[in-house]
């Protein structure tokens, strides 16, 4: 099995990028529960059939859909010697927690936050995300909204980000308990980045009318087209109107390693807590999102809930408080420290900075062969490694909708879309460590063939 799917790995540009599922292959999981015993060899040759050649694609170089990074052999032997293992990170005395430890104190010192921070990791940003505005709402009404509820407050707390920060953020506010309207949805300026004068504007407009405001939330990478907003001039306001500054860097956050780009995230040392994935540009296998908060009081303040059954002791395997789960809400927690341990100790993180710069260098190579290609279009600034472009033809946002359907199905590469203004455009994230000049070319060369179908289609 470890065989297979590390072949599958170094193979994979053999593949198709993504393909439909077949009807035979999807009725197949429609299958009864099963009460007797299978041989594990024919379940795992189940699995090469109608699992393995179905996935999401992300592996493959080809891939250039929402932000998805390609993950790496080594994190997958991490991930079984996980398994083997089978480590509960909620709490005890044990050194998977050493580990996560450890990476939370590197993730201090490239970010430069103090020795007061915690960090924890979580499934992915929205979650981080989630604990970081949990986190600043028990900041600005105390510990006891945690028992007596929003109610008990007389303060009406508002909160900030850009109209183009991900949903996750008002999930958020919602799932605290604030509701989605309680966050102000800032314009963007012309490089996409939150316009620092509407925010003070209706920061000041909020107090006026007597409202709380509590919270900035800056992004480091937008979901759209990878803008990062000034996060110096945000800590800078955050800090005037006392306010938590929280940074969703999802998807940009791990810029940080990169020479080239990491003076465009000043302001980040700042930030109150940062959201961000490993399983982006880190390039560690799903699922591995991480949770910085500067001030690890405040933290444990949000979460710690003592009881009986998870009495702490100072000798034996109870000890070594405080434990994971008084900075989160998950007291299960499998080992996702141990994928990132690796990749970070094999590779290093000059060999992940040099992969975010070359990605970045990929889509500006796409972007000027856009610019030089009279049948496209773009239609956004490349900041990061996003690139939004559009055929140009009839019915335009049909026809591009309908040309990256068309690539997909193709195998050929597989990307994403997103809404620039009232177009819709084709959406290519670089992400992958696998992807070269090759598989540009051959996805543009794709685009121009199914792009030119389609329009004399729509021509006739």
């Amino acid at each position: 099995m470890l065989d297979d799917i590390l072949d599958y790995i170094e193979h994979i540009r053999d593949r198709p990028v993504w393909q439909p599922i077949p009807d035979d292959v999807r009725s197949h999981f429609r299958a009864a529960l099963p009460i007797s015993p299978t041989d594990l060899r024919s379940v795992h040759d189940e699995f090469t059939r109608c699992i393995l050649p179905f996935s999401t694609g992300n592996v493959h170089p080809g891939f250039m859909g929402w932000v998805h990074g390609g993950g790496n052999a080594v994190g997958v032997l991490a991930e079984m010697l996980a398994a083997g293992l089978n480590a509960n990170l909620g709490g005890r005395d044990h050194v998977p927690i050493e580990v996560e430890h450890q990476i939370t104190r590197w993730m201090r010192q490239i970010f430069g936050f103090p020795e007061s921070a915690t960090g924890l990791f979580v499934t992915g940003t929205s979650m981080a995300n989630l604990i970081g505005v949990l986190v600043a709402r028990t900041a600005a009404l105390g510990v006891s909204v945690r028992h007596k509820g929003l109610g008990d407050s007389d303060k009406h707390l508002t909160a900030y980000a850009s109209a183009a920060a991900h949903g996750c953020i008002t999930q958020a506010m919602d799932l605290c308990g604030l509701g989605t309207e309680a966050l102000r949805l800032i314009p963007t300026n012309g490089h996409h980045q939150i316009d620092i004068g509407a925010l003070e504007t209706a920061i000041a407009a909020d107090r006026e009318k007597g409202l709380t405001p509590f919270l900035i939330v800056g992004t480091a990478g937008t979901v759209d087209i990878g803008a990062i907003d000034d996060l110096a001039a945000l800590a800078s306001t955050a800090q005037r109107e006392k306010l938590w500054l929280h940074v969703d860097g999802a998807f940009g956050a791990m810029a940080i390693l990169a020479k080239d780009i990491a003076p465009r995230l000043a302001g980040i040392e700042r930030a109150d807590s940062l959201a961000l994935d490993f399983h982006k540009w880190g390039q560690v296998p799903y699922d591995a999102g991480f949770v910085l908060v500067r001030d690890g009081a405040r933290h444990r303040d949000a979460f710690a809930s003592p009881a009986s059954y998870l009495r702490r002791e100072t000798r034996g395997l109870a000890a070594g408080s405080a434990w994971p789960c008084d900075f989160g809400p998950d007291l299960s927690r499998g080992f996702r420290a141990l994928k990132t341990w690796f990749t970070l100790k094999v590779y290093g993180t000059d060999a992940i900075g040099e992969v975010i710069s070359r990605t970045c260098a990929l889509a500006r190579y796409l972007e000027s062969r856009i610019a030089a290609t009279p049948e496209l279009e773009l239609l956004a600034p490349v900041q990061l490694s996003i690139v939004c472009f559009r055929y140009r033809g009839p019915d335009s946002n049909r026809l591009n909708a309908d040309i990256v359907i068309d690539l997909q199905e193709s195998g050929i590469a597989a990307p994403s879309t997103t809404m620039i203004g009232n177009q819709f455009a084709i959406r290519a994230a670089i992400i992958n460590h696998r992807t070269g000049a090759r598989e540009i070319d051959a996805f543009l060369s794709a685009v121009l063939v199914f792009g030119k179908a389609r329009a004399s289609k729509f021509s006739a």
